[in-house]
């Protein structure tokens, strides 16, 4: 009998020891080394649906591929669609993750009974049995007649089913429950993790099944296991909300078919996940108009523009050193600005407290939000309101300047669309942009104009 060899393996990033310690040298978390066993004999472990065929590949000039129009497989939900790139292409493989409850299994069974229609699909669940998918299912306004499903966490099982069935689609949920009979660790440890899934990647490779796995977090909000997870996959969606609000934002974070900056937002009903077509609507519809320390802006998200409001208060401090939060954009980015409103505007800030968010819990990273927040706390600590009917949009740069940004077009049709009738953009942009029917857009080239006519009264 083969010698067996005991090493050691960390649980956040898979690096191996020969001896523990406790902090991984690697990731630098702490108390995360597990032991693992591994035997020599054992041969097979990551081959499960693997196809050989017996011929041996060779390379050929990148010129003389044919390249095979595949056509993408709708799913009728739009903002999925949008997030996938345009639809869900056969032999991919998708991860999607998000907190507990937040909607994975919802939208994934949904799409599961859509697609069942006019393809096979398999819907494999480890953490519910069949009974519970079809309690589910019934609160579903799709029929789920043709959809076939099955709880296993085996992944020999599972991979007999699939050589049975040959479905157009697979769904497993969740990585995290099922196990590799030839690995020694537990389900959900970084081995099985990482040999479950690129044995179904091989299925999904090897036989052209387009699917679908959901990951679950950890409380970092990273998908758990290994990062080598994030690497094999196709595509890595994130599911977003917060336990409050009844909105979800789908990301994609990863996307090897599409793009990597496309974000579907979805509102949770009894019925389901019902997709939002337009939420610029959604995000202002609660908003007052005519107060201090309210800016509009039209921000981007892929390839689609939206409109949200940005939130400041100004208020004075009782502390030596004042507040500065903020919430839906980043803190460092805050501090900045305010910094480049105190030094081009003179508005001393070192005894007030600052708070800035974004209504509707969405996460703005791109550069054009700057005058937008720049305006909203001026704003707040001038005590003097802007229009309601004003949307700003623009880079602002650490001398003041308002500079360029991309889509000027998309941003400003939008905001028009939506009833605002004066937009400020960056003087650069506005002398290449074609008029937009109702809209009157001015042009700026430094933060001084920008507030000064901002905060007119004619």
């Amino acid at each position: 009998m083969a010698k067996a060899k005991n090493i050691f393996e960390c649980l956040s990033c898979g690096y191996e020891s020969p001896k523990w310690m406790g902090k991984c040298p690697n990731c630098g978390a702490w108390n995360s080394m597990e032991e693992k066993i591994i035997h020599k004999e054992t041969k097979v472990k990551g081959t499960l649906g693997k196809v050989d065929n017996g011929k041996k590949n060779k390379s050929e000039k990148l010129s003389r591929v044919k390249q095979e129009n595949t056509p993408r497989t709708k799913t009728r939900i739009q903002e999925f669609d949008r997030v996938l790139g345009g639809g869900i292409v056969p032999g991919s493989l998708i991860l999607i993750g998000g907190d507990p409850g937040i909607g994975k299994s919802t939208i994934l069974l949904q799409t599961a009974l859509i697609l069942a229609e006019n393809a096979k699909v398999l819907y494999v669940s480890g953490e519910e049995s069949v009974e519970q998918i079809k309690l589910r299912a019934d609160r579903l306004e799709e029929s789920s007649e043709e959809l076939n499903v099955l709880a296993e966490t085996n992944l020999f099982y599972i991979h007999d089913e699939v050589k049975r069935l040959e479905p157009d689609f697979l769904i497993i949920d969740s990585i995290q429950t099922v196990f590799h009979p030839d690995v020694t660790s537990a389900p959900g440890s970084v081995a099985q993790v990482r040999e479950s899934t690129q044995s179904i990647m091989n299925i999904a490779k090897g036989q052209q099944i387009a699917t679908f796995i959901v990951g679950h977090v950890t409380k970092e909000g990273q998908i758990a296991g290994p990062r080598l997870l994030e690497h094999m996959v196709d595509t890595v969606l994130y599911f977003e909300g917060e336990q409050h609000h009844t909105h979800r934002l789908l990301r994609a974070v990863k996307n090897r078919f599409g793009s990597t900056n496309e974000m579907g937002i979805f509102e949770m009903k009894n019925t389901g996940l019902k997709e939002v077509l337009n939420p610029s609507e959604i995000f202002l519809e609660e908003r007052s108009k005519n107060s201090p320390g309210s800016a509009i802006v039209a921000t981007m998200e892929g390839t689609r523009p939206m409109l949200v409001e940005v939130q400041s208060l100004v208020t004075p401090t009782h502390f030596h050193n004042p507040r500065r939060m903020a919430t839906g954009i980043d803190h460092n980015r805050l501090s900045l600005l305010m910094a480049v409103l105190e030094k081009s505007e003179g508005l001393l800030m070192q005894q007030h407290d600052a708070y800035v968010k974004v209504a509707g819990g969405v996460r703005l990273d791109e550069p054009a939000v700057d005058l937008s927040v720049i305006v909203s706390i001026a704003s707040s600590f001038k005590s003097a309101s802007v229009r309601g009917t004003d949307c700003f949009i623009g880079e602002v740069g650490l001398t003041g300047e308002v500079r360029r940004v991309t889509r000027i077009e998309q941003r400003v049709q939008e905001a028009a669309k939506l009833g605002f009738k004066r937009a400020f953009i960056p003087a650069s942009n506005n002398a290449k942009m074609e008029p937009v029917d109702g809209m009157e857009v001015v042009g700026v080239k430094t933060l001084s104009q920008a507030l000064k006519v901002a905060f007119s009264k004619d």
